[in-house]
Formats: structure tokens, sequence, C-alpha cells
């Protein structure tokens, strides 16, 4: 780091000295290179799903009644969704399979309705990959909760990526911290019409769904 230069001139004038200080001029902030590269496969193109020898499958949620969690005069109503299809090895193999290209079609019958969309991921062989971190990031017109091999990872308090983030913003989840050549990874996306309490007109679809690769340095 260069030392600041002073330039210290005394002038008698009127008995009283008087230092003039010279600085340089500003520089700019240096920037920080990347530390790794990035690849992203899109999941809406034939071309995308099938690097991960992938079918993506859907079905409309059912909310039915249920037991009220404690019996009692002020229990209140109780409901639940059919099926609770993000548990780990789901048979989805009676869904439709539905094209990439067509996730963005409107689905469910709009108001308060939810839908799955399943795929299930082969870390890819023929592109080297491994090591690196595998991130999914999907938007659903309006909200999403991703599972990933039967898990929804959140935390109270704090942002948890694979719950609900906001109206039509993207979920943004880690698949993988380090990514095995034949690896399988399971994807359950549930997704919500919304705003709930407007009950609105619009139907559910899918704006974006992608895999990114991320050296694992970063």
């Amino acid at each position: 780091m260069r030392k600041t230069t002073l330039i210290a001139a005394f002038m008698a004038v009127g008995g009283i000295g008087s230092i003039a200080l010279v600085l340089p001029a500003a520089q700019a902030p240096t920037s920080v290179p990347a530390t790794g590269s990035t690849r992203i496969v899109d999941l809406m193109t034939p071309e995308g799903t099938a690097e991960f020898n992938a079918q993506w499958r859907y079905s409309d949620v059912r909310i039915v009644e249920a037991p009220p969690v404690t019996p009692g005069d002020n229990a209140g109503f109780a409901y639940d969704i059919q099926p609770h299809a993000g548990e780990a090895n789901f048979d989805d193999s009676a869904w439709p399979a539905i094209e990439p290209k067509t996730l963005a079609d409107r689905r469910a019958g709009g108001k308060v309705s939810f839908g799955w969309y399943r795929i299930t991921l082969t870390m890819p062989t023929k592109v080297d990959a491994s090591g690196a971190k595998a991130f999914l990031t999907v938007t659903i017109d309006d909200y999403a909760e991703v599972w990933v091999n039967g898990q929804l990872p959140r935390a109270a308090g704090k942002p948890s990526p694979n719950a609900i983030v906001g109206f039509n913003t993207p979920n943004r989840v880690l698949l993988t911290e380090a990514v095995k050549p034949g690896e399988r990874i399971q994807i359950a996306i549930f997704g919500i019409n919304g705003p709930i309490s407007i009950a609105p007109a619009n139907r559910l679809f899918m704006r974006e769904a992608k895999v990114e690769f991320v050296d694992g340095r970063n």
C-alpha cells in the first residue's frame, strides 16, 4: 500500500503558521476474481433432462378433511393434502409424464390449488462434474416447497431456500456438496397457487428449472 505523501509548507502570515496537506488521488477498488467455474443445465428443455436421463411427472393435489390435531370443543377444522409426494422413494410411475417444454403450461384448477412436479436426476457421467456442488433453481408461479431425497430442510427464524421464499421468487436449493457421477437425486416440487387468501383466478405453472454446477472451491 502506498504511503501518503505529506508536503508541509510553513508560511509566516501575521505570526500564524498554516499547513498544506497533499493526498494521492483515490484509487478504484480492486475486484476479486471468481475461484471456480459454473455450468448451467436447463431442465425445461429436452436436451437438459436427457443429460440427467430424467423424466418430469406431474399430479394435481387434493385437499381433504382430516381429524384435528387436538380434539375437543375448540378443535377447529383441519385439512390434509393427498398425495404426500415429497417422501423418499415415492412411487410416481402412475403419474402422467410431461415434456420439459410443457412445464410452463398452466396446471391445477386455479383458486386455492396445489400440484406436485417430480423428477429424478442421475448425475452425468459423460461430463466431468465430479466434486462440484450442484444447485437446483426453480421458480413456480406462485410459491414452491422443494423436497430433495425425501427431505425438506428448513430452520425457524432464518431464510430456508427449500421452503417458501416469496411470491414468484426462485428457490435455489443445494442438491449435493460434491457431485458423484451416476448418483441419483430425487426432487419433488410442491407448487402453490397464490396469494392463497385471494384464491386467485390464475393457475399454477413453472417459470424456470435449472441445475447449476459450481466448482467445489466456491
